[in-house]
């Protein structure tokens, strides 16, 4: 099979168009024949070897997390799936590949598509939607009536947060530059600062929970915009302990996530305010839930490119410069 794959650590390393093995498929996993992959910030930081810690993989290895497809073979123990079904997914850690032909994806981690959507729009879902969702759902509880703030409103991860915190009955304030207004307005944002000419923490006060998804500086900031008892959930950094545990990282990689993390959940404790640090999880039961929202016409799909399969390092590239709407995606088949 073609695909994508990436031989040497490297920030601007191109990943090379290659003939590999199709993957061997484990009892448990669905071969997926790739119509479409989603291009995430995760792919370039793999790429650049920056989460080489946490995620040790052995090279080469095709990169790619998000997938739509058609199921053309199914392990033995698999029973919700058979040929033919069209279905999506993030796929799980150290089973990347959706930059390729052909990828196996676990059971317990895909969905059956939404019946609306385009491979293409579908391959834009799963890592923002389900990321959005474990913080916002999962780890924050948020409430009808709470107040939530999302930074980057009009990136991959925002624009899907924004309709689901909307959803859940929260007032939602958002950050995006003058070009992005109506975007993130169109989607349900009830406060928007435009980050050009406004300050965040100039306009708002006694939040409930703030989705972090932005550098340290930002990071900061946030804690001073909850009220007491709020909680700030950062997608970007710095790793807490509870990570460290959570992930059964080695002792050293733990302790690194505690004195990274220390400043920021000593500020945080003085402020009677909860920090913590989320790191996506494959899961297909949540994507199951979060297709019922697009089939409900609740929630719909941002997308701003779509690159061909020959391009994934333009896609890549494009991506990385962080002027997306929404997600960029390749078109594989």
């Amino acid at each position: 099979m073609k695909a994508f794959a990436l031989h040497r650590y490297g920030r601007n390393r191109a990943l090379q168009l290659e003939d590999m093995p199709t993957p061997e498929l484990r009892d448990d996993e669905v071969l997926v024949r790739v119509h479409a992959a989603g291009v995430n910030l995760l792919d370039s930081k793999i790429r650049a070897g920056e989460l080489k810690l946490i995620l040790p993989y052995r090279l080469p290895t095709a990169l790619g997390h998000d997938v739509a497809g058609e199921v053309v073979k199914v392990g033995p123990r698999v029973r919700q799936f058979k040929p033919g079904d069209e279905v999506y997914a993030r796929v799980d850690d150290f089973r990347i590949g959706t930059f390729a032909e052909l990828v196996p994806v676990k059971e317990a981690t895909l969905a059956l598509k939404p019946k609306g959507l385009t491979m293409e729009e579908a391959a834009s879902i799963p890592l923002v939607a389900l990321t959005a969702w474990q913080v916002l759902v999962e780890k924050a509880n948020l409430q009808k009536g709470q107040k939530v703030f999302i930074q980057a409103g009009s990136g991959g991860v925002g624009t899907f947060a924004i309709q689901l915190a909307k959803h859940l009955g929260a007032t939602v304030a958002t950050t995006t530059s003058t070009a992005n207004i109506a975007l993130v307005k169109s989607l349900g944002a009830d406060v928007v600062i435009d980050y050009k000419t406004q300050d965040f923490e100039d306009v708002l006060r006694d939040y409930d929970v703030v989705l972090n998804s932005q550098d340290g500086k930002t990071l900061e900031k946030s804690l001073r915009v909850l009220k007491p008892g709020g909680k700030l959930i950062s997608i970007s950094a710095p790793p807490d302990p509870a990570f460290g545990t959570e992930i059964g990282a080695p002792g050293f990689v733990r302790l690194i996530m505690r004195l990274l993390s220390s400043a920021t959940r000593r500020k945080a404790k003085r402020r009677g305010v909860g920090y913590s640090f989320l790191f996506m999880k494959a899961n297909g039961s949540q994507l199951r839930e979060i297709t019922r929202l697009f089939d409900a016409g609740v929630v719909r799909p941002v997308m701003d490119r779509v690159f061909p399969f020959e391009q994934t390092n333009e896609a890549l590239a494009y991506v990385e410069a962080g002027r997306a709407k929404g997600k960029v995606v390749i078109k594989v088949r």
